[in-house]
């Protein structure tokens, strides 16, 4: 079995910032890439940022210069420092890894999703 739970959510003024933590753990074999994506209510789930097993990053173009990704491997767990919000990032925000388990069966999990509102 193998869990990703994010925290790090909440309620934040525009121009805040918050970061956001996503925890894999379980029967897991080795991490390739890990992300984030967020879904806002009546719209699709979107890609907001990846990051790959050497640390190669992509983002949004809607979140570029704002936002930073990370992951600390050790850990089994990827970040996203979220800067200078605006309430067009209000979502829900899901962290997914593309991941071999302890089998080395290869599956994409994602966590349950953390809430992120910004008041304007």
């Amino acid at each position: 079995q193998v869990q990703l739970v994010e925290s790090g959510g909440g309620l934040v003024q525009a121009g805040g910032s918050l970061r956001l933590s996503c925890a894999a753990s379980g029967s897991i074999g080795s991490i390739n890439d890990m992300g984030w994506y967020r879904q806002a209510p009546g719209k699709p789930r979107e890609l907001v940022s990846s990051i790959t097993r050497k640390g190669r990053t992509n983002y949004a173009d809607s979140v570029k210069g704002r936002f930073t990704i990370s992951r600390d491997s050790a850990r089994n767990t990827v970040y996203l420092q979220m800067n200078t919000l605006k309430p067009e990032d209000a979502a829900v925000y899901y962290c997914d890894a593309d991941l071999y388990d302890s089998s080395w069966a290869r599956d994409v999990y994602w966590g349950q999703g953390t809430q992120v509102t910004v008041s304007s």
